[in-house]
């Protein structure tokens, strides 16, 4: 697997986890309409995914910077 290759790939897995976690956000939201301590719980652990989803962009970004020179 070529870096640039891998760069993409990972840019897209962290984009799709930070898309994913705002999603589930918004939909738990939606659908809880109040925020209890369940819904803090559960905010707290998708807010770990969409930071951790971050990590994969940054490092893909980086990956792909030598083949845009």
């Amino acid at each position: 697997m070529s870096i640039d290759l891998l760069g993409f790939t990972l840019d897209v897995i962290g984009k799709v986890m930070v898309a994913y976690t705002a999603i589930m956000v918004h939909r738990r939201f939606w659908k809880e309409h109040t925020i209890d301590e369940k819904v803090f719980r559960a905010m707290k652990g998708e807010q770990v995914i969409g930071v951790l989803g971050i990590v994969p962009i940054i490092i893909g970004f980086l990956l792909q910077i030598p083949s845009k020179l």
